[in-house]
């Protein structure tokens, strides 16, 4: 079971460079506890303070490892070609290979931005395609969602960028099989759900002859010294309805306690487990990473 982070980019403090400072320290205290991979999100129109991806991710790779890192990206919201730039200059800022998580995105998120979300699956693979041609090289020319001609990018990334897709629905799903070559589950599922969908991938990757990179998982994570303080932190929060997600899809307890839960997945099929804090308490959540050093050693 590989173990990555992504580092919440989401914060209620009105002084946005604590906010920044944070991420940094985050991602720093990650990488000296030796997690496979960084990665952050994507959101956008925003009423609160959210760090964009590129410019931040730039930023915490001065204290990252050489390991692989990346972002999450909601493509229908993205020039291609400009992203396809964006990610050739990432990858050429650390030695660690990038990895693409990507998603749709939602309405409010298109009406903000001026894209019809209607052609948003169309929109997706298509700029799945451009970018894959554009960063082996490649002049690419698209008409029909995105009107280039003559498109071509440098630098290119010396690896080729693994993509991961996100999906929650049966559809959703196979066409990560199809697409892809990773797979990332959806945060909100519960342990039999994350179980039923692990299969339904597979069976779809089967389908499609495909053999994936990772069968990966996000989990958002507290870890305490005992068991009870990891419920006595995490409490208040499922009690203000931590983000919507069940409880049940919440990881938190001892070192021993988390061990264990990782290895239900493993059991599942998971390859990765992709953790994010839910503590918004820096001392709390670099605890947190700091005990999954813990974590590993019990898994090896």
């Amino acid at each position: 079971m590989r173990i990555s982070i992504s580092v919440s980019s989401s914060h209620a403090t009105t002084d946005a460079q604590t906010g920044a400072r944070h991420m940094i320290e985050r991602a720093k205290a990650a990488g000296d506890v030796g997690l496979e991979a960084l990665f952050i999100g994507d959101h956008h129109v925003t009423a609160f303070n959210y760090f964009q991806n590129n410019a931040i991710l730039g930023r915490m790779l001065a204290g990252w490892s050489d390991k692989p890192y990346g972002a999450l990206y909601l493509l229908p919201l993205w020039n291609p070609v400009l992203l396809a730039e964006q990610i050739g200059t990432l990858a050429a800022l650390a030695p660690g290979r990038f990895i693409m998580q990507c998603g749709l995105g939602d309405q409010q998120q298109g009406d903000g931005m001026g894209i019809d979300m209607s052609k948003r699956v169309g929109l997706f693979e298509s700029s799945l395609k451009v970018m894959r041609a554009l960063w082996a090289g490649e002049t690419v020319d698209e008409d029909k969602y995105w009107g280039l001609k003559g498109a071509r990018i440098n630098p290119v990334p010396l690896e080729p960028v693994e993509v991961w897709v996100g999906a929650l629905v049966p559809k959703a799903i196979e066409r990560a099989a199809r697409v892809g070559d990773g797979w990332l589950a959806a945060p909100n599922l519960t342990h039999n759900q994350a179980g039923d969908a692990s299969g339904r991938y597979q069976d779809a990757c089967s389908k499609h002859s495909k053999s994936p990179s990772a069968t990966a998982i996000r989990r958002d994570i507290f870890i305490g010294a005992t068991t009870e303080e990891a419920k006595a932190v995490v409490q208040p929060y499922i009690d203000g309805g931590y983000r919507g997600i069940n409880p049940e899809a919440l990881m938190f307890g001892s070192p021993e306690d988390v061990a264990g839960q990782m290895r239900q997945f493993a059991d599942m099929g998971y390859t990765d487990i992709v953790v994010r804090n839910i503590s918004t308490d820096q001392n709390e959540a670099l605890a947190t990473i700091e005990r999954l050093a813990d974590v590993r050693a019990l898994l090896d």
